[in-house]
């Protein structure tokens, strides 16, 4: 069983619905506004007992973390290995489309990496094992249903690109000297690879990647932030491949209906 911690991790779990949430802790004292309603909503909805407790009962079961007054038990997400990630996604007709990470240790990159993932349509983060930030309650609330949503890997990247590899997804590492982000092709499955906080890409991993990127600063720059790197990879990725004209299309669509089915819960 897994704890979360937060109005928004509880929301995005009972929302996105890859896996069960099985019961509730609500600050008695607590206003109910529009996203308490729909929390309460979903819960009722999908039968999880929901309790109203005194406040200090949830500091307790938070241990002193932001718990914006809700906490829930839920069961574990799925678990996937390289290899039966991308089995699944070859199976389901997709292009796989993955991050591998090495050593992000900070939750709020984590957290952000997840949130970017999940807006650019990323299939699985792959991180080592051992190294770097786990899925934490303040991962989980950084990443606004990333966390949920965008599969994560822990396993040895050696073993890892191996898979990578032998089902022919290009592997692109961004690091500096490489080739300008904007002149790669970046189109097809894909595989972004980012180094370490503060030390950058690996020279085994560069080794193993099929390209090497930078992407071009002003201002006598030499790096960005691993979140705020990978998030314009995953964007210039998506240009590419003109997954924005397809979103645009399908907002017009969306609209042309008329309906929001969140409006379904409340």
């Amino acid at each position: 069983m897994e704890q979360l911690e937060g109005r928004n991790p509880v929301m995005e779990a009972l929302l996105r619905q890859r896996r069960i949430v099985r019961r509730i802790w609500l600050d008695k004292g607590a206003k109910v506004d529009r996203k308490v309603a729909r929390i309460l909503a979903l819960a009722a909805q999908n039968g999880v007992r929901v309790d109203k407790v005194p406040r200090q009962k949830l500091d307790e079961m938070a241990d002193g973390r932001v718990h914006n007054g809700i906490v829930a038990h839920a069961d574990p997400l799925p678990t996937y290995t390289t290899l039966n990630l991308i089995d699944k996604l070859f199976a389901e007709g997709k292009a796989p489309f993955l991050v591998m990470a090495d050593e992000v240790n900070y939750e709020h990159n984590l957290g952000a990496l997840l949130r970017t993932g999940l807006g650019m349509g990323v299939d699985g983060l792959i991180m080592p094992t051992r190294r770097g930030a786990t899925v934490s309650s303040v991962v989980s609330r950084v990443s606004m249903g990333g966390a949920e949503m965008v599969p994560v890997v822990r396993e040895g990247l050696s073993s890892a690109l191996k898979h990578v590899q032998k089902a022919g997804i290009k592997v692109v590492g961004a690091d500096m000297g490489g080739v300008p982000l904007q002149e790669l092709d970046l189109t097809g499955p894909l595989c972004i690879i980012l180094g370490g906080e503060g030390k950058g890409l690996s020279p085994a991993l560069r080794k193993k990647c099929d390209h090497i990127v930078s992407i071009p600063l002003a201002g006598d720059l030499e790096s960005l932030n691993v979140s705020v790197a990978g998030a314009l990879l995953m964007y210039e990725k998506r240009r590419q491949d003109g997954w924005f004209d397809q979103k645009a299309d399908e907002e017009v669509a969306e609209e042309a209906d008329g309906h929001d089915p969140l409006d379904d819960i409340l």
